[in-house]
């Protein structure tokens, strides 16, 4: 969702402007992985079974998502015709944070996918420092690339063949890593 944010704000209202956006998505990203990996360090020591049973949920749900991006019928989620979002510098990042908070893909991407990268041996705090700073380098950069993208990506995706295309290599890539999820 955030993703589709920056690229649809990158077509509407330009880069610069979508930054603003873009500082919000990553206060809301940052919250929801420190707070998945919070939760789930606590469930991996308290109850490795129960640890067990979420990864492999997880891995069901990633591979569900993928599924359902497969059987897409090519349509973009969103019409740039007539669009009149606020384009305020409070209420953009306001739009970037609600849509990284209220994300349930985003919740149950880190979930299924943080467990992994943690070490219940070593101290959580510098796991955290390390997880995160990757995670919100790699997702602001995403961002700049959906937002400066949006402009010339317009037309071409708004032909729902090549919207099928992305949505089943998305979904090839999401189906592997619920694979891997559940069975590593």
């Amino acid at each position: 969702m955030c993703m589709m944010l920056s690229m649809t704000m990158g077509m509407s209202i330009g880069l610069k402007r979508t930054f603003w956006m873009m500082w919000g998505e990553l206060l809301g990203v940052a919250i929801v992985a420190i707070a998945s990996v919070v939760g789930i360090a606590t469930i991996m020591l308290e109850y490795p079974s129960a640890f067990n049973l979420l990864k492999y949920i997880g891995g069901v749900y990633l591979v569900y998502l993928g599924i359902q991006l497969w059987r897409s019928k090519g349509k973009m989620a969103f019409n740039l015709e007539g669009e009149t979002q606020s384009t305020d510098r409070i209420n953009l990042a306001m739009q970037g944070f609600i849509t990284a908070i209220a994300n349930p893909k985003g919740w149950a991407f880190f979930i299924s996918l943080l467990p992994p990268f943690i070490n219940p041996d070593l101290p959580l705090a510098p796991q955290l420092v390390l997880l995160l700073s990757m995670i919100l380098v790699i997702e602001f950069l995403c961002l700049i690339l959906y937002a400066s993208g949006g402009k010339t990506l317009s037309k071409l995706l708004q032909k729902s063949g090549n919207v099928r295309l992305l949505n089943r290599i998305s979904g090839s890539l999401m189906m592997g890593v619920g694979i891997w999820l559940a069975l590593g």
